[in-house]
């Protein structure tokens, strides 16, 4: 019988786990990623040993195609990373283990783009509704530029304290502002 409980601890085991990896991926969409790359990222978090793409298909029962486009995905924000080990001739890929290091990349390349666009399309709509408001001759239209371009500063006030914010973030400086967890 010894060998039917430990069968039923390795079931409880592996579903405690799977529920776990359907929790990531659940949440992934806040990282801009797919459920299927989130369950592709638990299952490499709990491997214990690099995985070829074959090993992440039979697990996930999903194409190769999309467990390398997967793969990519993560690799490109720092969550995977390829990896090689003597005598195996495929490709062999592992989690990044530190999240720490995975949100401040994360977080830095995704918000660093859209807040800079941002403070680009601040200055030129100020830049245009100066210009505007310079050669119009109605008041009514001038007060309403003077009132939308003091809400663009505003705005681009914000985008400048979120870059410095973003700064923080990359820098590894927040971690001594809110320190790390063990």
């Amino acid at each position: 019988m010894p060998g039917k409980e430990q069968s039923k601890d390795w079931e409880t085991y592996e579903e405690i786990i799977d529920h776990f990896i359907q929790a990531i991926a659940k949440n992934m969409n806040l990282y801009g990623l797919t459920s299927s790359i989130g369950r592709l990222y638990g299952v490499l978090y709990f491997s214990d040993e690099p995985m070829t793409l074959d090993q992440m298909r039979d697990a996930l029962e999903m194409s190769k195609t999309s467990m390398s486009t997967g793969v990519r995905t993560l690799m490109d924000m720092k969550m995977a990373e390829s990896t090689f080990k003597k005598g195996i001739r495929k490709d062999l890929y592992q989690s990044e283990e530190d999240w720490y290091k995975s949100f401040t990349s994360l977080f830095g390349n995704r918000w660093r783009h859209y807040t800079e666009t941002n403070i680009e399309e601040a200055e030129e709509a100020i830049h245009e509704l100066t210009k505007i408001s310079a050669s119009a001759s109605d008041e009514t239209l001038k007060q309403k530029i003077e009132n939308d371009i003091s809400r663009l500063h505003y705005a681009k006030n914000y985008y400048t304290w979120l870059m410095k914010f973003i700064h923080t973030i990359e820098s590894g400086k927040i971690f001594e502002l809110i320190p790390k967890e063990d």
